[in-house]
């Protein structure tokens, strides 16, 4: 079996790994001139990086034993627990730090908000029933016919985590404290939705946090990169940067190969598009678009600000949340309903000096800020970019980083219109959104059309986004080619 795959991101470096372990011959074909898609570094000046998409590291477990599979010894990449996981700081000036150890987040609660202890043990005993059925049923298989959502396991799941609510409504029956509805609410921003609009069934994200914790990979996330690709070749997998993919060659029912910008057609018995999944249908000949779906909708945007500063603070922990003292529904009904930024935007803060001082030069940091914002052509980003980066900058520096914008030295911004122009679908950062009809047996399938030999993985594919999630994705894709090859050798 010959597999080429249409993208370098961390799904199809993932598949590459367990399939050259399998000893089957793959080529990656990447557009770009580096791998990791993604996952990948900033360069700054001073010699500095950092991290440019994904910074947190979920599920520590399944993300290692999905590199063990593929021959990656666990010892080569190294995780540090984040303790606290993360800190956020409201807009009226409360701070609350989120803990993975039951008893130091109860104490927290318990200063916090008296009494929300409670609801706290209720709400991860739910959880914990919850997402062992959500795992087994939806996580781990190919839901390749909507009728999987019909098992009475599944169901139960559906019901425990009530699944018509979204996740912020659903915290709201644990807490009656609005702090700890967004705080138990808003991790559905790592997936590019609205707290507000998510489906519930996205609470397994704060789940997790908890339940497994929060961590960071020594050197940054985008190290993975770096041993995969190294790993790759040493197996003689053919790796072709600057690469593009224009055509999937398809006949009969069957994809054949791929068509390079170049002209040339290298042909493969099965075929991977590992991407936005809306620009799958871009590859295929004009009569062969066999799309059940008119359209898609994108995940959120990001406004990302990557800086170098010659000051270090000690009130700064490695991920921290910046919340406006407006109401966060308003603020997501703004973002994601009416597709403005609003006036004091919530904002997240990487800084990675705060858990490797080695990140950077003695006495400076790296930093990284993420603010959610719109999608698509609604934004003028030239004209309005200015007075959302001075907010945030201001924002951080009032609350918990003073002299921060004095103590800048290299500051690098990026809208939405320069993700769209790299290629990420509508400019959304997470691929496409994670709503009710873009989930579960909704969302495409790693199968996504009758036609043979063809595949798809990443984020906007079932299982869905998040680093570990697409790495778990790419295992379930792997699994279900070794058996067809075991078909074609019986």
């Amino acid at each position: 079996m010959n597999v080429g795959i249409v993208g370098g991101g961390i799904g199809g470096l993932t598949l590459a790994l367990l399939l050259s372990q399998r000893g089957i011959a793959v080529t990656i074909y990447e557009k770009a001139g580096k791998l990791g898609g993604r996952l990948a570094f900033r360069r700054l000046e001073d010699g500095c990086r950092i991290d440019e998409g994904p910074t947190i590291v979920l599920l520590p477990e399944m993300l290692l034993s999905v590199l063990e599979e593929g021959g990656l010894d666990r010892s080569e990449v190294p995780l540090l627990e984040c303790s606290p996981m993360y800190r956020i700081y409201y807009g009226d000036g409360t701070v609350l730090n989120k803990w993975r150890n039951t008893g130091r987040q109860l104490e927290e609660l318990q200063s916090f908000a008296p009494g929300s202890e409670r609801g706290f043990l209720k709400y991860m005993s739910d959880m914990n029933r919850a997402f062992s059925i959500g795992e087994r049923q939806i996580l781990n298989r190919r839901l390749l016919r909507k009728r999987h959502l019909l098992h009475s396991d599944t169901l139960r799941m559906l019901a425990a985590v009530k699944a018509y609510k979204s996740a912020r409504s659903l915290a709201a029956d644990y807490f009656t404290n609005d702090k700890l509805v967004d705080a138990f609410s808003l991790q559905t921003l790592y997936i590019g939705g609205s707290p507000s609009a998510t489906p519930s069934l996205y609470s397994f994200v704060s789940y997790a946090e908890h339940a497994f914790g929060v961590w960071y990979m020594p050197g940054g996330y985008a190290t993975l990169v770096e041993k995969l690709e190294r790993i790759l070749r040493s197996r003689g997998v053919r790796i072709k940067l600057n690469s593009e993919v224009n055509r999937l060659e398809i006949g009969e029912g069957r994809c054949s190969g791929v068509k390079l910008s170049d002209g040339s057609v290298v042909p493969h018995d099965q075929v991977i598009f590992n991407g936005d999944f809306p620009h799958l249908s871009r590859l295929l000949p004009g009569g062969a678009k066999p799309s059940k779906r008119a359209a898609f909708v994108p995940s959120s945007g990001c406004l990302l600000l990557y800086a170098t500063a010659a000051k270090r603070w000690t009130r700064l922990a490695g991920h921290q949340f910046f919340l406006p003292a407006t109401p966060l529904s308003d603020h997501w009904r703004l973002i994601f309903e009416q597709r403005k930024v609003p006036a004091n935007p919530s904002f997240y803060v990487f800084s990675p000096t705060a858990l490797e001082p080695e990140a950077a030069p003695e006495g400076h940091s790296v930093l990284y800020f993420l603010v959610p914002v719109p999608t698509g052509s609604t934004m003028d980003w030239q004209k309005e970019k200015q007075a959302i980066v001075d907010y945030v900058l201001s924002e951080t520096e009032r609350r918990a980083a003073p002299g921060l914008t004095a103590s800048i030295r290299h500051l690098v911004v990026k809208t939405p219109e320069d993700a769209e122009a790299e290629g990420l679908f509508g400019g959304g950062s997470f691929g496409i959104a994670p709503t009710w009809l873009q989930s579960g047996p909704f969302r495409p399938q790693q199968k996504p059309y009758p036609i043979e030999g063809l595949h798809a993985l990443g984020a906007s594919v079932h299982p869905g986004g998040g680093v570990p999630i697409v790495m778990h994705g790419a295992k379930l894709l792997c699994d279900q080619l070794m058996k067809e090859r075991s078909r074609w050798n019986a």
